[in-house]
């Protein structure tokens, strides 16, 4: 049945009126929340709102490196360390090294440019910094629905935004409602903030629709997959923040990683990679894999005492810039974090502009209500991020991604003149003009890559990766990644580019597998998927859209 069929028997759905409705409850939506209640409360007045999130819990899909700058947190919650904020390992040491396939070279941190340096930073799990921001959130009277996520966009007869409904609960894989079938609710407000996180679902919804995108460059983004670690007390170091960039990717290929020392003898390890890479046969998961086998890296996971993988995960990152960013506001409602993509790539942060641009967003929301207005352009929003420390810090990173396009040597070399040597201060700007998607070249122009077998202790498979990242979604559900056009993947996908969904996905989601007619066709396992949204960026034909699972599925990070 379609949406309208099931309206048309099972509807009219509930309504909550609200004066602000939050998508998301990642750090950007939650401070968003938290902000308001804060100015509600200094002014003595009422508003009422309501966060959204889609995992079971707030934090459960949250996944990041993560280091934190905490200047922004700072302003939202000054007595943060009072309250218990689990930002506890302070950065002690940077170190960044230039990698090649058997050794590597430091970089004196003498002329490390100031983006990386991490002073007075904190390494964290994100997730539990959201787990904690929302216990700030409701300890302020804020509403949080977990486990419902926002499926559709409600606008008013005038164009607005009114509003979003829930997802229905209890759908067959056809369509069809089951005898456990919930018809979804809608939220109405005055305001509705978007905070979905890279590549939201109806985030990506609004900025279509409403062209906010008109005249940008096109957004960029990159994959980051991590991993958790324990390991030998011997070779953790607390504190020390290491990045690399070089081996295994080639001159060409955007990318690096990440490796840090948290707490308790546990180090959080990553690999970002581009997804403007033009070679069918990558696989960022595999290229992650090789990676921990690099003579500098692997020595931190051996030892007297073998060090034990804890978790696993993957998202996609937004890293396209100021550059890149879309209009953040329409008439009833704003994008918020990395939602809009506030994410400062040359940085490898984005949790500070996160909670910045919540705030910033709450800030317009309010004086808005306290005027009587509601459903029309926060304006003062965008104004005031022009006039922000954040602005100014993503103004002096703009050209930061679209030097790698020219290579790794020149992308490093123009980064320390434009970061060290200029401080910021650049007197040119480049610009892009494709998306991720194109650039994949046909297979037949590239040389395959062949990556070697997981060894199941330093090296493992997708799908053992995916078992500890604690995914689950309800099997008898129609599936949330669908085909514009079920004949594209095997005529075009597979003929053309050797089927790359089979390796950019770092959960299994996608593989090619014997038809019953003979030759091949695509299956999609979706309940592997770890919502990281790369085959709805990466897919060369836009074939894929990524649309909301029933509520609560996903992964369930603990401590990612």
């Amino acid at each position: 049945m379609t949406q309208e069929e099931i309206l048309a028997q099972f509807g009219p759905r509930e309504a909550m009126e609200y004066d602000v409705v939050v998508v998301g409850g990642g750090p950007a939506g939650l401070s968003t929340a938290i902000h308001l209640k804060q100015l509600a409360a200094a002014a003595g007045k009422e508003v009422s709102v309501v966060v959204l999130e889609k995992g079971s819990e707030p934090g459960a899909h949250i996944l990041s490196g993560a280091i934190v700058d905490p200047r922004a947190l700072t302003e939202l919650i000054p007595d943060w360390k009072a309250k218990g904020a689990p930002l506890n390992q302070e950065v002690t040491e940077d170190i960044f090294l230039f990698l090649g396939e058997k050794g590597g070279r430091r970089v004196p941190n003498l002329f490390l440019p100031p983006n990386f340096g991490n002073h007075g930073n904190y390494i964290v799990s994100l997730a539990n910094v959201t787990r904690w921001l929302a216990q700030q959130a409701e300890g302020l009277g804020v509403e949080i629905f977990p486990g419902f996520p926002a499926a559709e966009v409600l606008y008013n007869e005038d164009g607005s935004v009114k509003g979003v409904a829930t997802g229905n609960m209890g759908v067959g894989k056809e369509g069809e409602p089951t005898e456990s079938f919930q018809l979804g609710m809608e939220l109405h407000a005055k305001y509705t903030i978007f905070a979905e996180g890279s590549r939201g679902h109806l985030g990506r919804h609004l900025i279509s629709h409403f062209k906010l995108d008109a005249g940008r460059d096109p957004q960029s983004y990159s994959i980051g997959i991590k991993e958790v670690w324990e390991i030998d007390p011997a070779r953790h170091t607390p504190g020390l923040a290491l990045h690399s960039a070089g081996w295994p990717l080639d001159e060409m290929t955007y990318g690096g990683s990440f490796l840090y020392h948290m707490e308790a003898n546990q180090v959080a390890v990553g690999f970002v990679v581009g997804l403007d890479y033009s070679n069918p046969y990558l696989s960022p998961f595999e290229e992650f894999q090789r990676f921990k086998t690099h003579p500098n890296i692997r020595w931190y996971f051996e030892g007297a005492k073998p060090a034990k993988r804890l978790a696993y995960g993957a998202r996609a990152l937004t890293v396209g810039g100021l550059l890149s960013l879309p209009k953040t506001v329409f008439p009833g409602g704003a994008l918020v974090g990395c939602e809009a993509g506030y994410l400062n790539a040359s940085r490898i942060k984005g949790s500070h502009a996160a909670i910045k641009t919540g705030m910033l967003a709450a800030q317009a929301a309010f004086d808005a209500l306290q005027a009587g207005r509601q459903h029309d352009e926060l304006t003062a929003y965008p104004e005031a991020f022009e006039k922000s420390w954040l602005y100014t810090e993503l103004n002096k990173a703009r050209n930061f991604k679209q030097w790698f396009k020219k290579g790794r040597s020149v992308a490093t070399i123009m980064t320390g003149i434009e970061q060290f040597v200029l401080r910021g201060s650049i007197p040119w700007t480049l610009h892009r003009d494709r998306p991720d998607h194109t650039y994949l070249k046909p297979a037949a122009e590239c040389q395959p890559i062949i990556y070697p077998k997981p060894d199941g202790k330093l090296t493992f498979d997708r799908l053992s990766s995916v078992f500890i990242s604690n995914t689950n979604h309800e099997e008898n559900q129609p599936a949330h990644l669908t085909l514009k056009d079920p004949s594209v993947p095997v005529n075009v996908n597979l003929h053309k580019y050797a089927g790359p969904e089979s390796r950019y996905c770092p959960a299994g989601v996608y593989e090619f597998v014997q038809a019953e007619g003979g030759g091949e066709r695509l299956q999609i396992n979706a309940q592997n998927c770890v919502h990281c949204k790369t085959c709805d960026i990466k897919d060369p034909t836009q074939n894929i859209v990524w649309v909301t699972p029933e509520g609560g599925g996903g992964p369930n990070y603990p401590n990612m």
